[in-house]
């Protein structure tokens, strides 16, 4: 049987928030993401793109913000089992860390094409 309570909106915006507030405190690439997403914001408002293209631009930000929530949890469960190294934790790990390049690399190429194409560079 799962340890898992009966769904509550109010409860689960509150353990979400929760878990946001802790992410934001102690994992320093969220902030560095979380400043960057921030920053990114208002180049939305000023950029001659489409509304579809602002849209996809916001999508690949928070991206980058969602692997990123993923990959600590990840590595927080993994330290939970073990802070021993062990070569499955370290492979968990990475491929958490993966995840969120991917994620950075699927932003920075919307973001670069993107802006290029509103520039009418290409």
């Amino acid at each position: 049987m799962r340890n898992q309570p009966k769904y509550h909106f109010i409860k689960n915006t509150i353990y979400a928030l929760k878990g946001l507030k802790d992410i934001v405190r102690t994992e320093n690439s969220f902030k560095i993401e979380l400043a960057l997403f921030f920053i990114s914001i208002p180049i939305l408002f000023l950029l001659d793109a489409s509304l579809t293209n602002k849209i996809l631009l916001f999508a690949t930000l928070g991206l980058v913000l969602l692997t990123e929530a993923m990959n600590s949890a990840i590595e927080r469960a993994v330290d939970l089992v073990t802070l021993e190294h062990q070569r499955m934790a370290g492979m968990a790990k990475d491929a958490g860390s993966a995840a969120v390049f991917i994620s950075i690399i699927i932003a920075l190429t919307t973001w670069i094409l993107i802006v290029l194409d509103s520039l009418n560079i290409i």
